[in-house]
């Protein structure tokens, strides 16, 4: 009868060195036990990569290198309170339209935020959709607006649209004439 030879190098045994060996290296790294310049290792931060070249007098010189931004240093378990604004492609172009007086008069004012600069488009419409007039069709940067319009002899009594088109945003607000 043969008998089954078992080994003992197995691939679960294998992986296992492996994980243990990489688990080992970065608390190497970490500590700062496995750095070839251990006698300068108050030179390094930990946040920063360097690289020792030898200059011309034979001296090592540190050339920090990465990314051209200025990164606070790292600080385990604390939080940062910087605030970084960063426009994202899917962020709302078009916010805070306010309308008012709301039922208008004489004035109607308009108020609202662009996120950038954009082709900002306002425009009355009637209940059914037609364009009464174009109030303001302009290139316009990024911040608060407000724009004002006399309406005096210009709109009869009734119910009307104010469609604001910011790029490919739009906002309808009703707005009723007295």
């Amino acid at each position: 009868m043969r008998r089954k030879i078992t080994y003992p190098f197995t691939y679960t045994y294998a992986w296992s060195v492996l994980i243990a060996m990489a688990i080992f290296m970065n608390f190497a790294f970490a500590k700062g036990i496995a750095s070839p310049q251990k006698a300068d290792a108050n030179k390094f931060k930990s946040d920063t990569v360097y690289h020792v070249t030898k200059t011309k007098g034979g001296k090592p010189s540190y050339l920090k290198n990465g990314l051209h931004l200025a990164l606070p240093p790292l600080k385990p378990a604390v939080t940062s309170t910087a605030k970084v604004n960063v426009s994202r492609p899917d962020d709302k172009l078009l916010n805070d339209v306010q309308l008012y007086p709301n039922p208008v008069t004489d004035q109607l004012n308009l108020k609202y935020t662009i996120s950038r600069n954009t082709n900002v488009t306002v425009k009355i419409m009637d209940v059914l959709g037609n364009d009464i007039t174009t109030v303001f069709n302009q290139r316009v940067e990024g911040g608060d607006h407000n724009i004002n319009y006399q309406i005096n002899n210009k709109l009869t009594r009734g119910f009307y649209f104010v469609r604001v088109v910011a790029g490919t945003e739009s906002v309808i607000k009703r707005i009723s004439v007295l």
